[in-house]
């Protein structure tokens, strides 16, 4: 610097700016560390040092490697690759394993894997096998599953179902935790001479997680069978919420043994604690489902990113709710149901379609890693047995379940339209799958003398209920003739007659001054397009009439069925329906139509 400030009136601007650059190029050339490994010489080697008075000892590199290994570089995503891999290519050989998958369900074969993997480890290392973390699970694996649930759940048939689904999710899980709970601390104080060491709080806190019916393997099995769709859905949105209830009341529990000694009030506030946690994570879903649906709107010109704000913002929320102590799967539902009624209005069908094959296979992968993960996680020395507890707590789930769902469902029957067959509540009983969740859990708890026994037991009934009733709910179903589910979508014109009749009762509970269901429904829907509608949807995006919103919804809907029989829309049929209601009755099919 000093030498081009001597000879800087002598040289132009461009040279000047070139020395500049080869001095701040060479300074950096000589800070930074070589690739190649170095060796320290010795000063007594004498070989290749250069020293100084100060006996200063210089590095000399080795010779040039022409092949060399780094694994420690890229182990971690080596591995991870790996997993995804084994994972893949075993459901790929499930699929192409002949009659197999119509005997044994996928998530019975991805355990097996996993156990297989897990002894071979275990075999050559001596020593446990690597586990699925606590953080892993509810960081990474569960949210993408739970958002391809919620994106895309029947929103119709989920919210007409909502009352009896919250009746099962929250006071079914009330009943099977206090009462497996309260069960296994009687089991404790008869064997007092082995489990006499294990508290009220401590059984209560292990029926929290036990009790979970866990949404991806109810999910994974209930595709398989084709249960008619009522069904379905109380069964798989009672898991779904079921598991934001069981993970607050594992919480409560946990902080309850944090306590010195549990007071009524302590109690109480937990009780309000578990309200709270749930409407607040309904909260900061539906919070960033409208801020994405509103950030949708100014896609037009850049449809490429368009579908990054469903994983991002649906993600997001999220982390919020975890990060806030609140429910983390009530705000993914909430923010995917709210950006399923309008993100999709205002994106292209390309990018509808890159959305709904990512979340499938997002949401595929996660879930055969959970269950392979479980499979491998078995194989380790953790394990503690006792024939008392493991039976009980087996047994107990078993008949908890069932005298819940029995009660409840003779209350909730007495209001229900469709009631609930005894056919259909033993499916429900007996679809209360365990998985991951429960697992995941019971590794969270303090350390304590029988949490290895609490290990063994989760892993115990998450095997039974996964292999016995998983393989046999659907020779059950055969068995009891219960309704299958339809393998044809809805023609144009049954979805027309559908919403015909909801406005014709929605009118019947307005003139005799009810305001039940369809009245609500009705208000509602008379909000949306007035108002959330226009704000949140481009204007060339937003349908005229109803039965042009009918035929849209149909036909994203037939251009995405993979697996599904695709009905052909008859045009002359509809033209045919339009017309006949509109010369027979004109006062409905104004109503209708605006």
């Amino acid at each position: 610097i000093s030498s081009l400030r001597l000879y800087g009136g002598n040289m132009d601007g461009r040279c000047t700016h070139a020395v500049l650059l080869l001095l701040c190029l060479g300074s950096c050339l000589s800070l930074t560390p070589p690739a190649q490994p170095f060796v320290r010489q010795e000063k007594a080697s004498g070989l290749g040092s250069n020293s100084s008075k100060g006996g200063l000892s210089l590095d000399v590199p080795m010779a040039l490697r022409v092949f060399s290994v780094d694994y420690y570089h890229v182990q971690a995503p080596f591995e991870i690759v790996l997993w995804i891999m084994l994972a893949s290519l075993a459901k790929l050989g499930f699929h192409w394993s002949g009659r197999l998958p119509a005997v044994v369900p996928e998530s019975c074969l991805l355990i097996m894997v996993g156990l297989l993997v897990g002894g071979v480890i275990y075999g050559v290392r001596h020593s446990a096998p690597p586990t699925l973390s606590a953080d892993a699970f509810f960081l990474f694996l569960l949210p993408p599953i739970v958002l391809d649930a919620g994106y895309f759940l029947p929103g119709k048939l989920f919210f007409e179902n909502l009352g009896t689904i919250l009746w099962y999710a929250v006071l079914g899980t009330l009943w099977n935790v206090l009462g497996i709970g309260v069960c296994l601390y009687g089991v404790c104080l008869l064997a007092s001479g082995s489990l006499g060491d294990v508290s009220l709080l401590h059984c209560l806190l292990f029926s929290s997680l036990i009790a979970a019916v866990d949404p991806v393997a109810v999910l994974s099995v209930f595709q398989e069978i084709h249960v008619n769709e009522q069904l379905h859905i109380l069964v798989f949105g009672e898991s779904l919420l079921n598991d934001a209830v069981t993970v607050v009341l594992y919480k409560l529990f946990e902080s309850f043994l944090r306590l010195p000694v549990v007071t009524g009030v302590d109690v109480l506030l937990g009780g309000c604690r578990v309200l709270g946690v749930g409407l607040g994570g309904l909260g900061v879903g539906l919070f960033f489902g409208l801020v994405a649906a509103l950030t949708s709107r100014f896609t037009s010109r850049a449809q490429v990113i368009a579908p990054l704000f469903v994983f991002l913002y649906s993600y997001l929320s999220y982390l919020t709710s975890e990060m806030l102590h609140l429910s983390g799967i009530m705000a993914i539902v909430t923010c995917a149901v709210t950006m399923k009624q309008y993100v999709e209005a205002n994106l292209s069908e390309r990018s509808n379609t890159s959305i709904q094959y990512f979340l499938k296979m997002w949401s595929s992968v996660s879930e055969t890693l959970i269950f392979i993960f479980l499979g491998v996680s078995t194989i380790q020395d953790v394990h503690m047995w006792s024939w008392a507890f493991v039976c009980s707590t087996l047994l107990l789930c078993l008949l908890w379940r069932a005298t819940g769902v029995i009660l409840l469902t003779a209350v909730v029957n007495k209001v229900r339209r469709n009631v609930v067959t005894f056919r259909d509540q033993f499916i429900i009983a007996y679809g209360g799958l365990r998985g991951a969740i429960c697992f995941s859990l019971v590794f969270l708890i303090d350390d304590f003398p029988k949490k290895r026994l609490f290990i063994t037991t989760t892993i115990v009934v998450i095997l039974f209920t996964v292999f016995v009733q998983g393989m046999t709910i659907k020779p059950l179903v055969e068995l009891l003739e219960v309704k299958r589910r339809k393998r044809n979508l809805p023609t144009v014109s049954e979805e027309i007659h559908s919403r015909l009749l909801d406005h014709l009762l929605a009118g019947i509970e307005d003139v005799v001054g009810y305001w039940g269901q369809h009245y609500w429904k009705d208000k509602f829907e008379q909000f949306n397009q007035r108002y959330l509608c226009r704000f949140l949807i481009r204007e060339e995006r937003q349908a005229r009439s109803s039965i042009v919103r009918v035929y849209q919804e149909l036909e994203r809907r037939d251009e995405r069925a993979d697996e599904e029989h695709i009905t052909q829309l008859d045009s002359n049929l509809l033209s045919s329906l339009l017309s006949s209601m509109l010369f027979n009755s004109p006062c409905l099919f104004s109503h209708f139509l605006f």
